[in-house]
């Protein structure tokens, strides 16, 4: 009888320990990316870059996972850090990173650095490496980026609440608080969003938060169609439009995407090509700076874990700013800020493994 009783108590310790074993994942994405960026203001040009770069995009490592507290109550957490492997940075920078309760009644709640509701209805995005992103609303240094709308960031100190999934109700429904030292400012921030989602290849969202990602207002909307569902043509189309109202300025930036990804069946393994386009009047609550942006890739997938990329696009930018250091009068460098046109080329090609 004891020996029954060791066995079962070493078996129950056994069944506990492997489920509070985190899970270990990650990606490495290096690409080589020839970049050709240029910046034209008042004394001309003033930024040119012509070179071949060695890139890391969104390369990273992490742990996550959950263990349950009572029969209907689990703990969650994820601890993700983003790194360079191209080695232009050293060490690691917080992602997602939270500890979370999950519950059949009352949803899931994680706290920590969480990406913003806007994420939560964000599947229209199709680029990858360089351009995998909504973009950067402004130059903050020397570096001529490629400039589109706000984009959703991962907001320190915040909860986030993901609603529990009703039978019958198609809606995924969350909500989000930031404390008033997220953003570094003095206003809290907070977030909702709503997905549509029937599982039938149609989805449509909608997304608002304020002192999130700019001190101001986005609202966001998206749609997505999967045309494979309806017809013999294995394309998706999306579609997002957003308006975001900075505290600073007294005109509202506005932004849209339109992308398209199809797949191709005469490959040995998965493939697809896919297109987008982005639109963005009035960056950073300008008037008058404006972008557009076209990229068109593919991918081909060796494994379900290791694909290649490869992908082209240009940005250009109106009356955008631009901060370079002047010698000044003295010889002590002086950042200077000016206005003028941007345009940013990017081609590129690399490999990403997923474990």
């Amino acid at each position: 009888m004891k020996k029954l009783l060791l066995a079962t108590a070493v078996a129950a310790l056994s069944v506990s320990a492997a489920n509070a074993a985190p899970t270990v994942y990650g990606k490495a994405f290096l690409a080589a990316d020839y970049v050709n960026a240029e910046f034209d203001g008042p004394a001309g040009n003033m930024y040119d870059e012509d070179t071949v770069e060695i890139n890391s995009h969104a390369s990273r490592i992490g742990l996550k996972g959950s263990e349950a507290m009572t029969a209907n109550t689990d703990v969650i957490y994820q601890l993700e850090y983003g790194t360079r492997i191209d080695g232009d940075k050293n060490g690691f920078t917080n992602r997602d990173t939270y500890l979370g309760v999950v519950n059949k009644q009352f949803g899931e709640f994680r706290v920590g650095k969480n990406q913003s509701s806007l994420a939560r209805i964000d599947n229209v995005v199709v680029n990858q490496g360089y351009w995998d992103n909504l973009g950067t609303t402004k130059n903050e240094n020397e570096v001529v980026d490629a400039l589109n709308m706000a984009d959703s960031n991962r907001i320190p100190s915040s909860i986030i609440w993901t609603a529990p999934k009703y039978e019958g109700l198609p809606l995924q429904l969350s909500a989000m608080y930031s404390s008033d030292d997220a953003n570094g400012n003095d206003n809290a921030g907070f977030g909702v969003a709503m997905l549509f989602d029937q599982g039938t290849g149609f989805t449509a969202g909608v997304a608002y938060d304020k002192d999130q990602n700019i001190e101001g207002d986005i609202i966001r909307g998206t749609a997505t169609v999967d045309l494979g569902k309806y017809m013999a043509y294995p394309v998706q189309l999306g579609a997002l439009y957003q308006v975001g109202d900075y505290d600073h300025a007294s005109e509202k930036e506005k932004g849209l995407v339109i992308s398209a990804q199809m797949g191709l069946n005469n490959f040995a393994r998965p493939a697809s090509v896919y297109a987008q386009y982005n639109k963005t009047d009035n960056l950073d609550g300008l008037n008058n700076a404006d972008s557009d942006q076209i990229v068109v890739g593919g991918k081909y997938m060796f494994k379900d874990n290791i694909i290649a990329h490869a992908y082209a696009g240009v940005n250009n930018a109106d009356n955008v700013g631009y901060s370079y250091y002047d010698e000044g009068t003295n010889g002590n460098p002086v950042l200077t800020g000016v206005r003028g046109d941007a345009q940013v080329v990017v081609v590129g090609t690399g490999l990403e493994y997923k474990f």
